[in-house]
């Protein structure tokens, strides 16, 4: 008998590898990705603006990286404490602004190396409901006013020649993997929650069909399908629980690492977990030896960003010789 519905294996030749250098741009479930891509010592960077929900704030914010137009005062707001932009998370906001600006434009500059290095590029789309605010689309509100935005929910056309323009310009010779997040905007109800994603589904259909380089990893389906069970969405019901990640996360390695990438994953993750452990006795002969072992195994994959760890490990050795 069969209780699921499992999401058959993606057979593709869109890899990512450790040579690979990787931007990923979008929502939360973005950010938990490239987070697992950063931890395994892959070349990531993730979302320099904050994150992003939905298709038109996304390429605007590639299309700020392509530009490297610096953020001026006059874009800026103030809401009586912080200074912000519509273009920014509200991470990125500060109490003067002077220190607002030389966060986003420390951001930006971010952007614009990292999508001058990519070869790989992920895109993860939230919703597709914006807020415009005197007649443009905004990625985050500020918590201002309702009365000041707009509220509309975009169409496959905006979303696809949007995006479109973006593949043919600053995207233009590189991998693209797009995504739905699974995560629930109930914000929308779930009626407009699932008319979102359906708009955002369908746009994305139709661009890997126009576009050979683009390729689409079936995040939303393998949550909402595949595991389809409240038991693995965290206690708001809305976002991912952690084994629904973890279980994406093996998902998206199986369909997208490349053969060696898949052959170094366990030993760097093993190392990884190495650095995290805690001695029963760090002054221990037998913690020396294991801090040596660490570094040897560092040292057999060159080429891997173990500084992090590798300082670790020394500081140990040192602090007991």
């Amino acid at each position: 008998m069969k209780f699921r519905t499992e999401i058959e294996p993606l057979h593709t030749d869109l890899t990512i590898g450790y040579r690979n250098h990787i931007l990923s741009l979008g929502s939360c479930f973005a950010t938990q990705m490239a987070e697992r891509l950063e931890a395994a010592k892959f070349p990531v960077v993730k979302n320099p603006s904050g994150i992003l929900f939905n298709p038109l704030s996304i390429a605007g914010a590639i299309r700020s990286y392509a530009a490297q137009q610096p953020v001026t005062r006059e874009e800026l707001g103030f809401d009586g404490e912080l200074w912000y932009h519509f273009d920014f998370h509200g991470d990125l906001s500060a109490p003067t602004p002077d220190e607002a600006l030389q966060r986003m434009n420390r951001a930006r500059q971010l952007g614009a190396e990292a999508l001058r290095r990519s070869d790989r590029v992920i895109l993860t789309f939230g919703t597709a409901w914006v807020y415009e605010h005197r007649g443009r689309v905004v990625a985050n509100c500020h918590r201002q006013p309702a009365s000041e935005f707009t509220r509309r929910r975009l169409s496959v056309e905006e979303i696809v020649g949007t995006l479109a323009e973006l593949f043919d310009g600053p995207l233009a010779g590189k991998r693209i993997l797009l995504t739905v997040s699974p995560v629930r905007h109930l914000g929308d109800g779930l009626l407009g929650n699932a008319a979102s994603k359906a708009t955002l589904r369908v746009a994305i259909e139709e661009l890997t069909e126009r576009f050979p380089q683009a390729l689409y990893f079936p995040a939303f389906e393998i949550l909402t399908d595949d595991l389809r069970d409240y038991r693995f969405y965290a206690d708001d019901l809305v976002h991912p629980a952690p084994k629904a990640v973890d279980y994406l996360w093996e998902r998206f390695t199986e369909a997208l690492l490349d053969d060696e990438a898949r052959r170094l994953l366990p030993e760097v993750e093993s190392i990884v977990a190495a650095a995290a452990h805690r001695p029963r006795n760090p002054r221990s002969e037998a913690h020396r030896v294991f801090c040596r072992r660490q570094l040897e195994r560092i040292a057999a994959l060159p080429g891997l960003d173990f500084r992090t760890e590798s300082a670790l490990f020394r500081q140990c050795i040192e602090i007991n010789s």
